[in-house]
Order: C-alpha cells, then structure tokens, then sequence
C-alpha cells in the first residue's frame, strides 16, 4: 500500500468556518490546524439572500496579487480592489474587512485556505512572443504539497503555444487560470483526466467540457515538469496579465481524478487514498451542471452521513434546502467518498471529474495506517 508525506495535509491546506461581524475582524484557525499562513484564501457566504446582503459572489484572495485584490470564480469579472474585502494573510488565519461577501453581521462563512510559498515568488524572464517563447511573470511554488501560485503576461501579437513557469518540478493535473485586467478571457481550467489538447473548462459558466473551433487553450501533451502550455492565438487577449493556480497530485493528500456516475441513490465508491476534507465535482459529459464543492467543516467530518450541503464555483447561492444543486448527495470516508443520490449534477450514469484534498492520510509516511483525527 502506498503511504503519503505529509502526515499532516491540515499543514497545507485548511478549512475555517467563521461568523461575520460587519467590523474588521482576524479569522484565526482551530487550534488543531498545522500552524501556516495561507496564500490561496477561497471565501464564501453559506447563507443569507445574495440580492439583498451585498452579494454571495466567491471571493478568492492570493499573496502573489497581494491584499484586497479579489476574483470571483462565480463571474467572468475583471480584478477588483476592494480595501474592505480581504486586508491581511496571517500567520494563522487571515483578516477581513467590512465587505458583505466575506463579513456580514451575524451569517456564516466558509474558507478554503492553501499554502504556496509564503508570498515569496521567483521572477520569470519573458522570451519572446513566438510560439514556444516563456511569458514573462512570477511563480511561488510549494512542491511538497504540489501547489503553485503563478503570475504571467502576454504581450501582442502573440501566436501559438506558450509556455508559463509553474514551479512544481513534476507535470501539474489541475490548472485554473484567470484574466486579470478584464472579462474577454474568462476563467478556463485544465484536468488531465477530463481535458485534452483542443479541450476546455470553464468556472463561471458550466458546460461540459468545450473543445475544437480553434479554441484550444492548454496543449496538454506538452506540459513538462517546468511549465505548461496555453496557446496565445485562439484565446489569450493581448498585453494582459494573467493568474494561474497550478496543482500536482501528491499521495495522501491530493486527488485529481475521474469516475463514471451510475444514476443510483447507491452511487459508486471514489477512491483518493485518503479522508477527503473537500471535494468538488464537475459533469463533464451534459452541460448545464454546477461545479458542486462540499467539505467536511460545514457537514461534521467523516461518516457523519450523506450531506447535500452544497456550493458551486460557479453561483452565488447560499447552501440549499431546494433548487438546482440541493440533493446532490455526498458520503465522505475514511478512504475516499460515496456517491449517495442519484442528482445528475453528481452522479448520473455519465463521466465526472473531481478534485479533491485531504483531512487525514489512509496510511502515514511510516507506512502505519492513520487514525481518523
């Protein structure tokens, strides 16, 4: 059996629950949590009307663009500035503003938080702008968990396939990029197992997996363990600056994989090789469908039953009682996860991606199985 090392994913990535308070507030982690300061801190309201209490948009903060620039993965939206959104990331936590999306007085928020390198990027040096030239930009890379926060810019007139550093020393899985400066590129993500060379993903709209016409984003086929590739003729917009979120699969912690759904409140079991802590889940085969995010701080850890307490990346709902990705069941395990209801968004009988992280490995780095913590 294969073991992990990291004994401790918490170390890497963490989830923290908080109530908003209207009133700048510092957003510490349980005590439990591996003593780290975030440089990916996702941030969701889970309840309260998003027309009527500011709005319930994502908001997604990174030390490489720096405090109060935020993104949202629900909108094709340029970077924002908002000196009330996230104001500081701290040695254990993070502290927020007044802003509605990430405050509200009295409601309750999630955040998924991942470390990179402390803030501390590597500077790329620009090529060119010919095909197979490296664009120009910064990465801070975290290669024991598989995690890298890249910066980079086009130029113009680009053409054909670039390259962009990612930091990771192996070839990344999960790729989500994002324009900064405006909306025409929107966000496009790459998974090795549901993408190819002419395919695409996309967070703020949610079809299946786009390919052909000329809209091939990622060449896949030549990502090395130095960069990837992002073809600049058919998509990405000239003179602009661009962030990527890179992820290598790592053993005990990380899973980027795939399933086939069965369309049966008994769905099939997922393998990661370790408790999730969180997981979302994209159909790839019939547009229309959520990217659904479930975790196990906002429904009590593991076995704890079926939840349908879901999120999606792509809307800005609160967590459901009834509509379009309530009763998209999920049992977590001490080994991976369940599939529990028969919702298309989850497991109808078509194909499935899924990211997913870790609360505890199923086998430790002395080859010692983990207990459940």
């Amino acid at each position: 059996m294969a073991y992990t090392t990291i004994d401790d994913p918490s170390a890497y990535f963490y989830i923290q629950l908080y109530t908003g308070s209207s009133s700048g507030q510092s957003i510490t982690n349980d005590a439990n949590a591996g003593d780290f300061k975030p440089d990916w801190v996702w941030i969701k309201r889970r309840d309260g009307d998003p027309n009527v209490v500011g709005n319930g948009h994502h908001s997604l903060y990174d030390s490489s663009r720096g405090v109060q620039k935020e993104l949202y993965s629900d909108l094709d939206s340029a970077e924002a500035t908002n000196s009330n959104g996230l104001t500081a990331f701290g040695t254990d936590g993070f502290t927020v503003g007044t802003e509605a999306r990430v405050n509200s007085n009295g409601l309750s928020f999630v955040s998924w938080q991942w470390k990179a390198n402390g803030g501390t990027t590597t500077s790329v040096s620009g090529t060119g702008t010919t095909a197979g030239s490296t664009k120009a930009g910064t990465y801070q890379a975290n290669t024991t968990a598989g995690f890298s926060i890249v910066t980079f810019s086009t130029g113009v007139e680009d053409t054909g396939d670039h390259r962009i550093e990612h930091g990771l020393g192996v070839i990344p899985n999960f790729i989500i990029t994002k324009d900064r400066n405006g909306s025409a590129y929107t966000w496009y993500l790459y998974h090795h197992k549901g993408t190819d060379d002419i395919d695409y993903l996309r967070f703020d709209t949610n079809p299946v997996v786009a390919s052909g016409s000329g809209r091939n984003v990622f060449n896949g086929s030549g990502f090395t363990s130095t960069y990837f590739e992002m073809d600049h003729n058919n998509i990405l917009p000239d003179s602009t600056d661009l962030i990527g979120y890179c992820f290598a699969e790592k053993q005990g912690f990380s899973k980027f994989g795939s399933y086939t759904g069965n369309g049966n409140a008994n769905g099939p079991f997922v393998y990661t090789g370790f408790k999730p802590a969180w997981v979302m889940i994209k159909n790839i085969q019939t547009a229309g469908y959520n990217w659904i995010m479930q975790d196990t701080k906002r429904f009590g850890g593991v076995n704890s039953g079926a939840t349908d307490k879901n999120l999606a990346a792509n809307s800005s709902s609160a967590e459901p009682s009834s509509g379009s990705f309530a009763g998209n069941q999920v049992d977590f395990l001490s080994n991976g996860f369940k599939l529990r209801s028969s919702a298309a968004n989850t497991n109808a009988a078509q194909s499935y991606i899924y990211v997913a992280f870790a609360q505890n490995p199923l086998v430790a780095s002395n080859n010692v199985i983990a207990l459940a913590r």
